[in-house]
């Protein structure tokens, strides 16, 4: 299959290429500095309204997940894979790619513990930064994790257990404990003020970045009244506009309506969701949090409903979203995860086709009307050779051709509306071989 091939192909020349680079690199530095800085001018996302704005125009958005970057990055046997996942993102004609800022203690942890950074790992999340700019990919960056992978919020809390400090051994403390939010307020503030040692730009002064993403999907069970959560957010939103006022923010939210929001019943999977301490109303309100983040996962939250159930309930959950968007928040609606399971018992790879269609088919909706439903990134996308770090719902979109069609479909039918950048010359050669 033709798709296939083409996809597989461009592995090897890019694994060869990034060697050799690697190796340019630690001879030539400067002359690296300065071709990183030349090769491709991108423009702060901003927004307004319901629309994410770049250079005048109305950006919506086609991307995905890859939470392995900046680890893979550490280990030059694997840092191959960080430039052939961003060029192949690029050639599909993706535009953002959400991943992962952190790692809090453990193995080539970026943050060995508090206010203590390993180089090694800043410099790998500095070569993220720069590859994806060269590939012209914008960035959302997850600066800590509601769960235990890469540390999370345990971590901040152990830490500050560890040193006799902290309040409450409870996960949740990490929202209210004095000692852990300095810790964590810290560790923002050596984050956005960082110097790339490749392109020379700070983090905050760098457009690469699409937007900063306070956690992967916050939750607060201890306090189910979303008291707790919501101060947490309100003053870490504004902490982080302090040091950058370039960068779009956003939560990091699942997506669950309150116990005091009435679309709670009527919308959320069970009445589980409401009592979570997340709001997703109430918490996309806080004065610095630009846009609203949703994800979606039908089969983990209805693991017993038939596939065609799970379709119609997509569309309910993400139109329900949208409209919050337009009239309650007047915010760009983000559905920042996306994924279907391939542990149900009655999976077919078709089905995904089908998932990702109908969630596509509401995106490319919502930008026709110029609605609020702003883009959406799958979880996840791979290379080859990654089983290891995969889950039950990752891909590597080229090796299924209707998978990878229907991704690069969407990538066109969204550029087509609003105009292709100029500078987006992968995405001009993409479409133009569509029409």
């Amino acid at each position: 299959m033709q798709k296939m091939v083409a996809g597989n192909g461009l592995l090897f020349p890019i694994f060869g290429f990034a060697s050799c680079v690697a190796f340019i690199y630690m001879s030539f530095g400067d002359f690296i500095l300065t071709n990183h800085q030349e090769h491709r001018e991108l423009s702060f996302v901003g927004r307004n309204g319901t629309q994410f704005m770049v250079d005048g125009r109305a950006f919506y958005i086609n991307g995905w997940n890859s939470y392995w970057l900046m680890d893979h990055s550490v280990d030059e046997d694997r840092k191959p894979r960080v430039s052939a996942m961003l060029e192949a993102g690029a050639k599909m004609g993706l535009t953002v790619c959400r991943t992962w800022a952190f790692n809090d203690g453990g193995y080539n942890a970026l943050q060995v513990s508090p206010g203590r950074f390993d180089e090694r790992v800043l410099r790998a999340l500095d070569h993220v930064i720069a590859e994806a700019r060269q590939h012209g990919i914008r960035l959302l960056l997850s600066l800590v994790n509601n769960l235990k992978a890469y540390g999370g919020k345990t971590q901040y809390v152990n830490w500050a257990w560890e040193e006799g400090i902290g309040l409450s051994s409870s996960n949740d403390s990490f929202f209210f404990d004095p000692s852990i939010k300095r810790y964590f307020k810290h560790y923002v503030k050596t984050l956005l003020t960082r110097k790339n040692t490749i392109t020379g730009i700070e983090y905050r002064n760098d457009p690469t970045i699409f937007a900063w993403e306070l956690m992967n999907e916050p939750r607060c069970m201890s306090d189910p009244s979303g008291d707790t959560l919501q101060d947490w957010i309100e003053e870490m939103s504004a902490f982080v506009k302090t040091i950058d006022k370039n960068h779009l923010l956003t939560v990091g939210l699942e997506g669950f309506y309150g116990p005091k929001n009435p679309k709670r019943l009527a919308v959320n999977p069970e009445s589980w969701a409401s009592s979570l301490g997340s709001d997703f109303v109430r918490n996309s309100k806080a004065p610095a949090i630009d846009f609203a983040s949703v994800h979606i996962y039908p089969d983990h939250w209805f693991p017993h409903q038939e596939f065609e159930d799970k379709l119609k309930y997509v569309s309910k959950w993400m139109l329900s979203h949208i409209e919050d968007g337009h009239y309650e928040l007047n915010k760009p609606v983000f559905f920042t995860e996306f994924g279907l399971s391939n542990m149900n018992k009655d999976f077919q790879p078709s089905q995904r086709d089908r998932f990702y269609k109908t969630i596509f088919d509401i995106i490319y909706k919502s930008s026709k009307r110029k609605r609020a439903g702003a883009g959406a990134l799958i979880w996840q996308l791979f290379v080859e050779g990654m089983d290891e770090f995969n889950d039950d719902f990752g891909i590597v979109p080229w090796e299924r051709e209707s998978t990878y069609r229907i991704l690069t479909d969407q990538s066109c039918r969204l550029a087509r509306i609003h105009g292709i950048s100029p500078q987006n010359k992968y995405l001009k050669e993409l479409c133009l071989q569509r029409q």
